[in-house]
């Protein structure tokens, strides 16, 4: 049976690969220590702030409740993601096909994910817009949630669930190509058969036997 060639050296596109999801790991570590490093100082501004507002002392407990529970949450997300990207891009750059597939796997979750955070933004933005006058106290507290972090802040996530779905993108266009194909579905080369057996030792010739006569 013959076997197909197998490539010398690892493709650029899985050596790319590789380094974006490398890249993308490092990010997300990078966001959840930044977030867990911005939340005390956004906590401290938000309280400041609510206190000239029509909201109780209850719902301002409530909504700075949901900004730490949030900000831990998706600390621990990122952590998690950045695991998992370390592994997946270790498992690439070792030639596993099963790795290629989670990757893709996970690709089309990241892109979704990336879609929902600037829907998240936006729908931050907008909400306490479409809050009623009976909503009052929400709206406000919503208004000012958006100011109490840095300014950078905003732009930053928005900037990184962009960049996060061009990287799933990129990385499932790499795994795709046809260098990459090859790559992971290269197999070991045949054995090579024996041409020939060694010498057989060397045995002493049979003893001479010796014939028997019928009796007289």
């Amino acid at each position: 049976m013959s076997y197909p060639a197998l490539p010398a050296r690892r493709p650029t596109a899985v050596a790319l690969a590789t380094a974006v999801l490398l890249l993308m790991a490092v990010g997300a570590f990078a966001y959840a220590v930044t977030g867990l490093v911005v939340l005390a100082g956004t906590v401290d501004r938000f309280r400041a702030d609510a206190t000239g507002t029509s909201a109780g002392a209850g719902e301002i407990d409530a909504m700075v409740a949901l900004v730490r529970a949030s900000g831990v949450v998706s600390a621990v997300l990122s952590v998690l993601a950045g695991v998992l990207l370390a592994g997946l891009a270790v498992g690439l750059g070792s030639g596993r096909s099963g790795a290629r597939v989670a990757t893709w796997v996970v690709c089309g979750l990241g892109l979704l994910c990336g879609c929902c955070g600037l829907a998240v933004l936006v729908g931050q933005r907008a909400a306490p817009l479409r809050l009623g006058a009976d909503e009052r106290a929400t709206a406000e507290l919503l208004g000012l949630l958006g100011g109490a972090y840095p300014s950078w802040w905003i732009p930053l996530n928005a900037g990184l669930s962009v960049g996060q779905a061009l990287g799933y993108l990129v990385v499932a266009v790499l795994l795709a190509l046809p260098a990459a194909n090859a790559w992971f579905r290269r197999r070991p080369s045949a054995p090579v058969a024996p041409t020939g057996y060694p010498p057989a030792p060397h045995q002493p010739p049979p003893a001479p036997t010796t014939p028997a006569y019928p009796p007289s």
